[in-house]
């Protein structure tokens, strides 16, 4: 509509005026490019988009009002990283967003000059990502949300939830070398607590299937899910396996328990991307990542969903209900 009573315009005042719209155009900025990397898929990626929009928007940027973002995801090849972060610098965005570790070591290897901004699950300085969390010193800043000590914390809660189970699983991806860490501290805190752990490990959908039916057949009595970006990837399928087995099940982020899943202690994605929305704004703004200390995430949430517990027959106990910073009914 605004197009045919702009051509109505010019044809009326004559071809000398019909210039006028083009210079006008010509003259306003261009919008500002900022790429998006992600070892997933688009069809999980909601609770880190959500996130990182509403961080852009409180910095002024609307994605397609004011902001392109050029989305690149892996489809979960890691392989196809370095050529996806390639093909962003090619482009010239003017900041990257690199979701997780292997998105930002990619984006890393593929730019000094471009902007970065990281979300990541493990300390960025021994990952040779920054110099220092309050000096960065480079093209790279972020978000830091190393959640290797929550996974002694989550058993315990698991524990105190079900006392009656003797042994409790703990699904890890054998390809994030950081849940090394997780895994250490889970199996040094089962003994003090009287638990055995059953190590499952998944970085396929297949593999995500078989360690259920591993479960299952085990008869375990519980399962502790790792934080990895791949099962994050996955927050409805592991909530309906969880469901259809009757597993009561720990998660280590809060979007699994809003999807359907029975407790969490941990971080909100959401609330993670928003805070790399904020920077990846205040760089577009001419802000240096190398003036912009990493953020250390250290707000932590016990959240527990009422609907499922009583779908798995569980009594949740009044401690728990007390200490629960959001219970979902």
């Amino acid at each position: 509509m605004i197009w045919i009573q702009r051509r109505d315009f010019i044809i009326l005042l004559g071809g000398g005026a019909a210039a006028w719209p083009l210079a006008a155009r010509a003259q306003q900025p261009a919008m500002p490019v900022i790429g998006y990397l992600n070892l997933g898929s688009p069809e999980s990626d909601t609770p880190r988009l959500t996130g990182l929009r509403r961080g852009l928007n409180q910095s002024g940027y609307v994605e397609g009002r004011n902001l392109v973002i050029e989305y690149r995801w892996a489809g979960n090849q890691a392989d196809r990283l370095p050529a996806l972060a390639a093909d962003l610098v090619q482009l010239r965005v003017a900041v990257i967003v690199a979701a997780g570790v292997l998105p930002a070591l990619a984006a890393k290897a593929a730019t000094t000059n471009i902007p970065i901004v990281f979300l990541v699950g493990a300390d960025p300085t021994q990952l040779g990502l920054v110099a220092s969390l309050n000096r960065p010193g480079g093209n790279l800043t972020g978000v830091n949300v190393f959640v290797g000590e929550l996974g002694a914390k989550g058993l315990a809660l698991l524990h105190e939830l079900i006392p009656s189970a003797t042994t409790i699983g703990f699904l890890e991806n054998p390809n994030n070398p950081v849940l090394e860490l997780t895994t250490r501290d889970v199996l040094a805190a089962a003994p003090v607590v009287g638990l055995k752990i059953q190590i499952l490990k998944a970085s396929t959908d297949r593999e995500i299937d078989a360690a259920f039916a591993s479960l299952v057949q085990a008869r375990t009595g519980a399962l502790l899910v790792g934080g990895d970006i791949f099962f994050n990837n996955r927050i409805e399928r592991l909530v309906e396996l969880a469901a259809r087995h009757a597993i009561p099940t720990m998660y280590l982020t809060r979007e699994f328990v809003a999807a359907g899943g029975l407790i969490s202690y941990g971080i909100s994605l959401t609330e993670q991307y928003r805070q790399v929305g904020l920077y990846t704004g205040r760089i577009l703004k001419g802000e240096k990542p190398a003036d912009l200390p990493v953020i250390q995430a250290t707000k932590l949430e016990l959240i527990i969903n009422l609907k499922t517990a009583k779908a798995l027959g569980l009594q949740i106990p009044d401690r728990l209900l007390a200490l629960a910073d959001e219970v979902i009914e």
